[in-house]
């Protein structure tokens, strides 16, 4: 878990800064002679704050197994590791760690940028697990060509965390919200009874992540910023629909502004402010450790549905683990990603720690995930975004320009938030733009 899966990219970020350097001639080898013997070698691991901290606690476990493969566990921290591995990537591989810990946000860029520089995993025999992550995962961590760039660590589904108490007392039942239409007309109901907003945005997009919720929105309608073929489609109806539904709830007036980024959104849920959090599995954690005097007034579900049967799931985020394509002992850093990635008892230890949910399937035959939360009024949330997970997800494309297309996105956001402009038009001067600045082909 980290504060925030996308909060430090920026339009033409690291990679983008890093865009003229696609050669990378040295890392042409990702496969053949590189790969060492799987038994025995020194490999370093990259990583950042608590999932730092439970790859080296898993590190004796795997030396119990492997004993002539030494592991060092490097916490770069984060946002640091994406510039650590960038300028790596770009210098041929030299000082990049044998394994690399990789948010979906930044996976594309590298493979787009820096050919080899990744080691393809489908050679270390990855394929025999292409069907044991979360749905759509697989597709995220390999390429059309076949190769396997990553195996997946983590799944976050998009989540509604709410407060009981403030529903209770506005007589609104949660249950009831088959569809964010609903919520809308739930919202009002709230802010008229108990003086709360429905839900926190940053308005000004004070942070690149203001856009989240708007993701959000998307994804549970199968969309999202491009398609698989690269296509920019911003100004989609699913996008219209999503930016249109965000107008609807701040017209009403049940918008806070969180502008600030993680601090305002720390002391808002301190404050009470907002009825509703609609954030990823990680964030029940931090609701726990946030606020702890709350326990039992809070509770959570899957969002409600664009329209009426619409899909409640989305896997909003997730992040993995790859091996540079420059590693003088792939096959022994593959064995160490195999060992924390593939065995259930490895991720239910890892979630029990830390809250980071799997994308390992296997791992939610443990009674852990279906054990009833004190906090969350004896719901069992582990099973909440198991549902999640086991329902059908599309694959995403996040594309090498992720990043330029969060900044266009929120500029957008923010005209509709605070100048009262029309969704389908900021929607289509924003893709009009990311065109411009990607060279990409707009889809309508």
């Amino acid at each position: 878990m980290e504060i925030s899966r996308r909060g430090v990219l920026r339009a033409g970020g690291a990679l983008a800064a890093g865009a003229g350097l696609t050669g990378l001639a040295a890392c042409s080898g990702s496969g053949g002679g590189t790969q060492g013997d799987p038994n025995k070698g020194e490999i370093t691991v990259w990583s950042w704050n608590g999932p730092a901290a439970e790859l080296k606690a898993l590190t004796p476990a795997f030396n119990a197994q492997y004993p002539n493969i030494k592991v060092t566990v490097e916490d770069i921290g984060n946002p640091a590791i994406w510039d650590k591995i960038t300028t790596g990537l770009a210098a041929g591989g030299a000082g990049l760690a044998d394994v690399l810990h990789i948010g979906v946000d930044y996976l594309p860029g590298y493979v787009e940028k820096f050919p080899g520089g990744l080691a393809d995993l489908s050679k270390l025999g990855a394929n025999q697990y292409k069907d044991a992550f979360a749905q759509g995962l697989w597709e995220t961590v390999s390429s059309k060509n076949g190769r396997v760039n990553a195996l997946p660590w983590e799944a976050n589904s998009a989540g509604f965390y709410y407060r009981a108490d403030i529903f209770e007392q506005a007589g609104v039942d949660v249950k009831s919200l088959n569809t964010w239409d609903d919520t809308i007309e739930a919202g009002k109901t709230i802010k008229a009874k108990t003086g709360k907003y429905l839900l926190g945005i940053d308005k000004p997009a004070s942070v690149p992540d203001a856009a989240n919720f708007f993701q959000l929105l998307l994804q549970l309608q199968g969309a999202f910023y491009f398609n698989l073929d690269g296509g920019i489609t911003l100004d989609s109806p699913e996008s219209i629909k999503a930016m249109t539904l965000i107008k609807q709830l701040n017209d009403a007036g049940l918008v806070a502004d969180m502008s600030g980024g993680w601090n305002a959104l720390i002391s808002s849920i301190k404050a009470g402010t907002s009825a509703v959090v609609p954030y990823p599995t990680w964030f029940g954690g931090v609701i726990e450790e946030t606020v702890p005097e709350e326990k039992g007034k809070w509770g959570v579900r899957l969002p409600p549905a664009m329209r009426l049967g619409g899909s409640t799931a989305a896997t909003v985020n997730s992040t993995h683990l790859a091996v540079s394509g420059t590693s003088k002992a792939q096959a022994a850093a593959f064995k160490f990603v195999e060992f924390v990635l593939t065995k259930p008892e490895n991720q239910v230890k890892i979630y029990q720690d830390k809250g980071i949910a799997p994308a390992l399937m296997k791992a939610y035959d443990d009674p852990v995930f279906h054990t009833p939360s004190a906090f969350f009024g004896g719901q069992q949330k582990g099973e909440v975004f198991l549902a999640a997970l086991k329902a059908p997800s599309p694959a995403y494309n996040y594309s090498s320009d992720y990043a330029r297309a969060l900044k266009v996105v929120t500029d957008a956001q923010t005209k509709v938030l605070l100048k009262g402009a029309d969704p389908a038009d900021v929607l289509k001067q924003a893709a009009d733009q990311l065109a411009q600045q990607t060279g990409r082909k707009v889809v309508r």
